[in-house]
């Protein structure tokens, strides 16, 4: 067998070990160490790879924002920020047809701001929201579809861990895919709110209206969101206009966060405890998983198959926007059986160097982050769609009296509106590059 043949091949087999339970960050060392000894013919290079590769990989200062921004979300989790936002917008939202369900959204996106964790953002506002979607007669499925859909935002509204670790490997500008990604990001909003609306239109008696809340109150709800609104002007703020570095704005949130949580009385020796114990475990978990993409994008490096497919696919004749739109197909195939974050680190050192010489008619920059958002969003539809859509069982573990089939049935409106704005992204990149070229303009 030949080492491209061996390459190949290598795909099915880390597909049957994640099929198989194995973790995926163990199955894609397993794979990458198993087919290395296979080229080499000697186990020694691979056994040094152990400290040389463990030691290039996070010796690199910018995955040092991963548990920053996952502190900053597990401050905001514990300190009641999410049951404000919720608040805020259902007193706006809540007195129109499915307009609870839109305050879910809404307050997704907000939470979304400040977390950078499409799962912890779905947990939380599950948590919020699912009750009060039952106090108004909401079918399971549109309350459990709804509040998956709307955890996503959580990956796509910047801070975001997956953005950031695309930006590593791509060799991206952090910030400016924070900027490219915030227009995508109001647009995921307003879709599944538009989505909810259709919902109720077909089903007008679906659920109960509230009472239009009066104004008063609703500047009261809203004036108890100024700490997310703060935090989020100053971390995002702040790496937009240049005064902070990404890390430096991760840590200033963190510590931003956790002084309002004490401020506010809600954090708690036990909770602070709470918050430390899970940022550690995920942050642990995330690298873990780079590692075990890191040992097996190596072997792929050393069989050259990403080189042989990039010339394959500039000798074939096929045009750019057909390779993108079957890479794209690719990542909602993936999707469906992997999770967000494996599916970045497996994928793109391998498909950015193919699609980065295509003509798109776009310089180089503009190109990183305009795919960048394309592959987020696409990414993110695969955490809604079964049968590995991890926001859907997140939220059906929390509505335990409503089928999982009711779940994947509440989620599909929220996967069309999705891949409806995949074609638009993918038709108009200005829509994604024109926040990025004023902000530059105006530097």
């Amino acid at each position: 067998m030949t080492e491209l043949q061996l390459a190949i091949w290598s795909f099915p087999v880390l597909l049957l070990l994640v099929f198989l339970r194995m973790p995926i960050a163990l199955a894609m060392a397993a794979v990458g160490f198993g087919g290395s000894y296979m080229i080499y013919g000697t186990a020694l290079p691979v056994l040094n790879s152990l400290k040389n590769l463990t030691y290039g990989t996070f010796s690199n200062y910018s995955f040092s924002i991963i548990p920053l921004f996952l502190l900053m979300g597990q401050f905001a989790t514990l300190s009641g920020m999410s049951a404000s936002l919720f608040r805020a917008a259902e007193s706006f939202l809540g007195h129109r047809r499915g307009g609870v369900a839109m305050s879910a959204i809404g307050a997704c996106a907000g939470f979304g701001a400040i977390c950078g964790s499409s799962l912890a953002t779905a947990a939380t506002m599950g948590q919020v929201a699912l009750p009060e979607l039952r106090r108004y007669g909401y079918p399971g499925s549109l309350a459990t579809g709804a509040l998956a859909a709307g955890g996503t935002l959580g990956i796509l509204i910047p801070p975001s861990v997956i953005l950031v670790i695309y930006a590593i490997l791509a060799e991206q500008n952090i910030e400016k895919l924070f900027v490219a990604a915030l227009v995508p990001g109001i647009l995921a909003a307003l879709g599944y709110i538009i989505a909810i609306s259709v919902w109720m239109r077909v089903s007008p008696n679906a659920a109960m209206v509230k009472d239009r809340v009066p104004w008063s109150e609703r500047l009261v709800a809203l004036g108890k969101v100024w700490p997310v609104l703060t935090i989020f002007v100053v971390v995002v703020g702040g790496i937009y206009i240049g005064v902070f570095t990404p890390t430096e704005a991760a840590a200033v949130g963190a510590a931003g966060t956790g002084i309002i949580s004490i401020a506010s009385g809600q954090m708690t020796w036990a909770r602070l405890r709470q918050a430390i114990l899970a940022t550690a475990s995920a942050s642990a978990m995330i690298y873990l998983i780079i590692l075990g993409a890191g040992f097996y994008n190596s072997f792929l490096a050393l069989s050259q198959l990403p080189q042989t497919a990039a010339a394959w696919v500039g000798n074939s004749g096929l045009s750019p926007w057909v390779v993108l739109s079957i890479v794209l197909l690719m990542y909602l195939l993936f999707g469906c059986v992997m999770d967000s974050l494996s599916m970045v680190l497996l994928t793109v050192p391998i498909i950015y160097p193919i699609m980065i010489v295509l003509d798109f008619g776009m310089s180089a920059q503009d190109f990183g982050l305009w795919f960048g958002i394309l592959v987020l969003i696409v990414v993110e539809v695969g955490l809604i769609t079964p049968p590995v859509g991890l926001n859907l069982f997140i939220i059906n573990g929390m509505a335990k009296d409503t089928p999982i089939r009711e779940t994947y049935k509440g989620a599909l409106p929220f996967v069309i509106t999705d891949l409806v704005r995949v074609v638009i992204l993918t038709a108009f990149p200005a829509i994604t590059l024109w926040l990025v070229w004023l902000i530059d303009s105006l530097g």
